[in-house]
């Protein structure tokens, strides 16, 4: 057979000595893919031809060689290992990959539909620490979606997701190489698939950035949690106009469960000017990382780690800690602002144990306080009948105001963790420190009567006297720290 249906190998042949060509996996309109055996070392192997037509092309050999490169040159678990280059006796060329057991994601959303949030969002995770090893060797893939994400099988039947086809990838501007490539993409045609292109790809592949990837993973996570694509259309010039003008299909109409904050980052992606998105994938990593799994923070901190090896800003990955839910407390308060001992809504029991302390503790201040007050002011006033007025070891509840009591579990925190806590609002009390300025400390309301700071005396309430009125006002207030 001649032409573009000849396969540049048989099955059973024997190529450079040491690979045995076993079977054929797929075939495409350029290249075709088979399963081999490296006769020395015993290992599996994919091994990518060219197809004999495609070579008469001299861009597309170009091409085939710059994704041999790119692939070698990008290391990490999320990427496919390529172990050989070479040429056939024939001028063919081929490259010599790891061999990967598995499915893309492609066959996953046709198997299975729409995915579940958290394994949705891990999948975009892993993806995100390939495409950081990629950007932080200059490299933009231009090509990413599900088909090109394959879930490869490990040795333990775990999976670990992996970024295929670096056909069309490019240098970024200032990288290594970025000078050669220009030459390649002046008179291509616009590559890439349509449905996950950016509008300033649709425009010109050759002044996309790594934002164009970025774009591409906000279409994926979308098509992973509906099972739609942002922008659908029959027709190639109405796909390219919705891309380049019309905002993105709510993904709310298409899947109500998934959080809004999630949806905003999608959102944030498929910005039309690359200025409005996620600079960076880290950025995006940590944006969907709450909405992972609890191995997600490894992905972002990967990512983070790998552009900033290479000299790469990257801000905003801090990983967010969300408001603990406020708990209505006694006495219809504003609840228990965050500490590290909180997890959820205090028991019953735990509270009321809580209350019964404070009063105690709150009568045995009292008293002595009582006593030191009649103490100085009875030395002011020689009047019997005032002297002997009865003194309430607690006062009418009722006309008690909530105290701000400083939360027993704020200096456990570290400093660092503080910073980054916001805590509620209604929780929070400015504390007075050196040069005029305020500090914020974590606080905790509580309701009326069960403070731990007794209620200062008061000469204006005359229905719950304290103490009886002094017949001279002292000079100096009484300062009573119960830190």
């Amino acid at each position: 057979m001649e032409g573009r249906h000849q396969l540049p190998v048989r099955v059973g042949e024997t190529i450079s000595g040491k690979y045995r060509i076993d079977r054929v996996i797929g075939a495409g309109g350029m290249g075709v893919v088979v399963q081999a055996m490296h006769l020395q070392l015993e290992q599996r192997v994919a091994i990518k031809f060219l197809l004999p037509d495609a070579v008469q092309n001299p861009e597309v050999v170009t091409r085939f060689a710059r994704e041999a490169r790119a692939a070698a040159k990008v290391q990490g678990e999320h990427i496919v290992r390529v172990m050989d280059v070479a040429q056939l006796e024939t001028g063919i060329p081929y490259m010599v990959m790891e061999y990967l057991e598995g499915s893309d994601l492609s066959d996953v959303l046709k198997s299975r539909g729409q995915l579940p949030i958290e394994e949705a969002v891990g999948y975009v995770l892993e993806a995100c620490e390939a495409v950081a090893d990629a950007h932080a060797q200059g490299i933009v893939h231009r090509d990413l979606k599900p088909a090109n994400l394959f879930l490869a099988r490990r040795s333990d039947r775990s999976t670990v997701l992996k970024v295929l086809d670096f056909g069309i990838s490019k240098a970024m501007p200032g990288a290594a190489g970025s000078s050669s490539e220009m030459s390649l993409t002046k008179t291509s045609a616009v590559m890439g698939s349509p449905l996950y292109m950016s509008p300033e790809q649709m425009r010109s592949t050759r002044t996309v950035d790594a934002r164009t990837d970025i774009w591409a993973l906000g279409v994926i996570l979308y098509e992973l949690l509906t099972r739609k694509v942002p922008f659908e259309s029959d027709a190639m010039p109405e796909l390219c106009a919705m891309i380049l003008t019309e905002p993105p299909r709510p993904i709310a109409s298409l899947r109500p469960d998934v959080p809004a904050a999630l949806a905003t980052a999608i959102e944030t992606c498929l910005h039309k000017a690359p200025d409005e998105r996620y600079q960076s994938v880290a950025e995006l990593a940590a944006a969907i990382a709450p909405f992972g799994s609890a191995s997600a923070q490894v992905h972002v901190s990967r990512a983070r780690s790998v552009l900033l090896a290479a000299g790469m800003a990257v801000r905003n990955t801090e990983p967010s800690i969300p408001e603990a839910p406020a708990a209505t407390g006694l006495g219809g308060s504003t609840g228990v602002a965050w500490s590290p001992q909180d997890t959820g809504k205090r028991s019953t029991r735990s509270t009321g144990k809580w209350t019964a302390a404070l009063l105690v503790a709150m009568v045995v201040i009292a008293i002595p306080t009582v006593v030191l007050i009649r103490g100085k002011l009875g030395s002011q006033t020689a009047t019997d009948d005032t002297a002997s007025a009865p003194v309430p070891a607690v006062a009418d509840k009722s006309a008690v105001s909530p105290v701000v009591v400083l939360d027993p579990d704020a200096e456990a925190i570290p400093a660092a963790a503080r910073s980054s806590i916001p805590a509620p609002s209604a929780s929070v009390a400015s504390t007075s420190v050196a040069g005029g300025s305020t500090r914020s400390t974590p606080v905790r309301t509580e309701p009326p009567g069960t403070s731990k700071t007794p209620p200062a005396p008061s000469a204006t309430t005359a229905s719950t006297p304290v103490v009886p009125p002094p017949a001279t006002t002292p000079k100096n207030k009484l300062d009573i720290n119960l830190k």
